[in-house]
């Protein structure tokens, strides 16, 4: 049988790995796949570009649409990021009747919705495993290892740069900045990391898997993000001695109410699996009525991790080219018209545990008026530590952990504890979740 043709948009590291695994591993491939798989047209914003991949045997172009409207071309893999051109080269593709291989979890949070109808009305696949957690195969885990379960919820550490810069201020007792500073120089952060610290792309990823774990739309504009440049060492440092780890970690979780899809710092206990995931390294727990809690876990990203999540959907596509379109996985698991619009639950209605850090005189009457106020919102204390000053008359530091409460009564307790003459500067908040 002849092999499939595949066109390529973008040659950059996740470009080249997956070139690299084509050609490495082709006979392992064409044996899975049934017919062989062959990248014939390739485009690339400079063609002199020096590359990591051998590129011998396509046909290069610094125009991606000579890619897409290339007819010998079956399958086209888009991996040039962002959400605008990317977009219109993946609905020129799926117009022309080529099936489509993305990476771009923005694209897929922002605009799968769209992409995915028109992929219907037009019966070809849009396959996006290596748009979530690199060569982690979360996407197929969920979509069809699961399907038997209602999942109840999931969390995960989604971001490598994130986790890599917490992991080394538990580890070396180092500042944020001066991680950041270390994660720019090692290609893990953008010269502009706002997307990894800032929650953003952890909010996209969390968007798809959510979509999936749920049968919901995709609704990225509605997903909460927190970011962790105001973790400072002393934090992490006082979560370690209560017993836990700071982790920025995306959740969703389905209620009555509606579904939670929130990213944040969470202090974890130190004993879950999940929590001892370091470095750049992600991992996803997913917590199914049938099967209980599994947990996914591998390379977040670089060339060849992503490459494998990129060559696996290859693989399906090519599978699937002669079955029946109705017959083929959907592409948010459940069948187009059983998605259910379940809304996404504010996060003032977020019931979540939490560690508060507080700076307050050293005078007597402090912690009565505190508890007073944390107590009238309904706030239970689970832990606390208050640590002597460094010199007399200074300020002292207070840690409290609580038992889970509204995020909205949370709000209202530190906005009045913050009023108190007593109490110096801001409280920082960090929520908690026990993932049990």
């Amino acid at each position: 049988m002849k092999p499939v043709n595949v066109g390529l948009l973008g040659l950059g590291t996740v470009g080249g790995g997956t070139v690299n695994v084509l050609k490495r591993n082709g006979e392992e491939i064409a044996r899975r796949a049934g017919r062989g798989i062959e990248i014939v047209h390739a485009s690339a914003r400079d063609l002199n570009k020096p590359r990591i991949c051998d590129t011998a045997g396509m046909q290069l172009t610094n125009d991606a649409n000579e890619v897409v409207d290339n007819p010998e071309v079956q399958v086209v893999v888009e991996l040039i990021g962002g959400d605008s051109l990317a977009l219109e080269l993946v609905m020129r593709a799926i117009d022309n009747g080529k099936h489509v291989v993305t990476a771009n979890k923005a694209l897929i949070a922002k605009h799968g919705n769209e992409i995915f109808a028109k992929a219907q009305e037009k019966g070809v696949m849009v396959a996006f495993e290596a748009a979530v957690a690199g060569g982690i195969p979360i996407i197929k885990a969920l979509r069809e290892g699961l399907a038997a379960n209602r999942i109840e919820w999931l969390a995960g550490i989604i971001n490598g740069t994130g986790n890599f810069i917490l992991t080394e201020m538990r580890d070396k007792g180092r500042d944020f900045e001066d991680v950041l500073k270390e994660a720019q120089e090692l290609g893990y952060a953008e010269a502009d990391p706002t997307f990894d610290v800032e929650g953003i792309d952890a909010a996209h990823k969390l968007t798809i898997l959510a979509s999936i774990a749920f049968g919901i739309p995709l609704q990225f504009d509605k997903a909460f993000t927190e970011g962790i440049t105001q973790i400072t060492r002393e934090d992490v440092e006082y979560a370690e001695e209560l017993g836990y780890r700071i982790k920025h970690l995306g959740v969703s979780r389905r209620t009555e109410n509606g579904v939670e899809l929130r990213v944040h710092p969470t202090l974890i206990p130190e004993r879950r699996l999940i929590a001892n995931v370091d470095g750049v390294m992600n991992a996803v727990l997913v917590k199914g009525d049938a099967v209980g809690p599994t947990l996914y876990y591998g390379a977040g990203a670089g060339d060849e991790p992503t490459a494998s999540a990129v060559v696996a959907d290859l693989v399906d596509v090519v599978r699937a080219l002669t079955s029946d379109p109705e017959n083929r996985v959907p592409h948010l698991a459940f069948q187009p018209d059983a998605i259910e619009d379940i809304g996404i639950l504010p996060m003032a209605e977020i019931e979540t545990a939490y560690y508060l850090r507080m700076q307050t005189e050293d005078r007597p009457g402090v912690l009565a008026d505190i508890t007073r106020i944390i107590g009238d919102q309904g706030i239970s204390i689970e832990a606390f530590i208050q640590k002597e000053p460094e010199e007399e008359g200074a300020n002292v530091t207070l840690i409290m952990l609580t038992h889970r409460v509204r995020e909205q009564n949370m709000e209202q307790a530190i906005g009045e504890v913050e009023a108190l003459d007593c109490v110096v500067g801001k409280i920082t908040r960090i929520r908690m979740e026990t993932l049990k």
